[in-house]
């Protein structure tokens, strides 16, 4: 029986199947086996800072040069929690910097966030013993696209249009319409990203505050979606201020520290929620490598990790925005578009009023030129109604070299300029 024929269970059907997520995974593929041939602005690879890949190196060889720290790396398997000195080192530098009262049992590790999505989602949402139907609610779309295939039912979002806010220069911003949430009996837990992947949207801490009040009301977590954001990698150029309590689910990750091959996923939450997600691990995976875990923990034993973050992650990340505006600006003059203030993450949302195509088939014909972008529609998991929006932008990546953002930024340009 060949491939094609097979027949899946339902699990498989759901799984196998064509997502946004394969196809970004793949387009990545592609790219990066087409080398210098191919502009990838579409994937979420970090950039490469000099001086953290200097870092990474002697850390290497620190381990390489260590028969203990060799050991726990790789020859031992880890609590299902994960490397207990990362989580006792990690709890002891939030505690420290922010005052948080936790401990290595508040922390667990995964393989990467989408393990870590995954499991935390479809164990608060779906389909209850009792029959019921729960699901996750996301205050403000577009958000991050890795979410929309990840439930083990179909539906298992429900989300609702952001307010738009213009600004001056052709730059705009999302910000949670609180006029219309509402937390329904149907709901399991909110998420939001912060800073949020696509669009680069921090939301201010106001607007955390109340969501995390609302949660408190409506007695469901609060998931915050921390990928990019504080105290590491700190790619956050807004005010914005670190928040956690023991209502909070916190997930963060050392891929955009630049480690996204070691596959590293952290959840902070209370203990209960550590504990069930140690079990579903214990019987996934039995435990979650350590490469991640001992190579950063010096760096969280010392309080380094804030620092590196603080002088090399942040100020890279804000320049290459700021170029990439100015370039975007000008190969796109006299084309009507706008762009979401970039307050954090590493990509630009470009939005296009009045696009005569689709923002998929615009994406279609950017591939076809060896530019790799996101298409906007991909980022509205749970948005039932109709909004024509969603199909006038699109994600772009400015964290490769500035040669390959300024050439493919010049080709979007040519293509939207056939269209219009």
């Amino acid at each position: 029986m060949s491939y094609m024929t097979r027949k899946w269970s339902k699990f498989g059907e759901r799984f196998a199947r064509p997502t946004g997520a394969a196809e970004l995974m793949e387009d990545l593929g592609i790219a990066t086996a087409a080398g210098n041939e191919a502009l990838l602005l579409g994937g979420g690879n970090p950039g490469k800072i000099p001086e953290i890949q200097s870092l990474f190196r002697s850390r290497l060889a620190d381990i390489a040069a260590s028969d203990v720290s060799t050991d726990q790396m790789f020859g031992n398997y880890p609590h299902p929690k994960g490397d207990v000195a990362f989580r006792k080192a990690l709890a002891e530098l939030l505690k420290r910097e922010y005052g948080w009262q936790l401990s290595a049992d508040n922390i667990a590790l995964t393989a990467g966030s989408q393990t870590g999505f995954f499991l935390l989602f479809n164990m608060l949402a779906g389909e209850f013993s009792d029959g019921s139907v729960k699901r996750i609610l996301l205050p403000a779309t577009p958000e991050y696209a890795g979410y929309t295939d990840i439930g083990l039912m179909e539906n298992l979002f429900v989300s609702q249009r952001p307010e738009i806010e213009d600004h001056p220069d052709g730059f705009f911003k999302y910000h949670v319409n609180f006029d219309t949430l509402k937390i329904n009996e149907d709901i399991a837990a909110l998420c939001i990203s912060r800073p949020t992947n696509p669009t680069g949207n921090v939301i201010t801490d106001e607007e955390l505050q109340q969501l995390d009040e609302m949660a408190r009301r409506a007695d469901v977590p609060l998931i915050v979606d921390n990928a990019y954001g504080l105290p590491f990698p700190r790619i956050v150029f807004s005010k914005a201020t670190p928040f956690w309590n023991d209502n909070v689910v916190l997930c963060m990750s050392l891929s955009k520290l630049g480690l996204p091959g070691v596959r590293t996923g952290i959840i902070v939450a209370n203990e209960e929620f550590i504990e069930a997600l140690s079990n579903m691990t214990a019987v996934q995976s039995l435990a979650v490598t350590s490469a991640g875990a001992v190579f950063v923990q010096p760096w969280l034993e010392s309080g380094e990790i804030i620092d590196i973050s603080r002088r090399y992650i942040t100020p890279f990340y804000k320049h290459k925005s700021q170029v990439a505006c100015q370039i975007l600006k000008r190969e796109l003059d006299g084309i009507p578009f706008k762009i979401h203030i970039p307050e954090g993450a590493f990509f630009l949302w470009l939005w296009l009023p009045g696009l005569p195509i689709s923002s998929h088939d615009l994406y279609c014909r950017l591939k076809a030129r060896d530019v790799f972008v996101m298409s906007g529609h991909h980022f509205f998991p749970g948005l039932k109604e109709s909004w024509s929006h969603r199909d006038e932008c699109l994600r772009l990546s400015y964290s490769q070299d500035s040669a390959v953002v300024e050439e493919g930024m010049k080709l979007i340009g040519e293509e939207l300029r056939k269209l219009y």
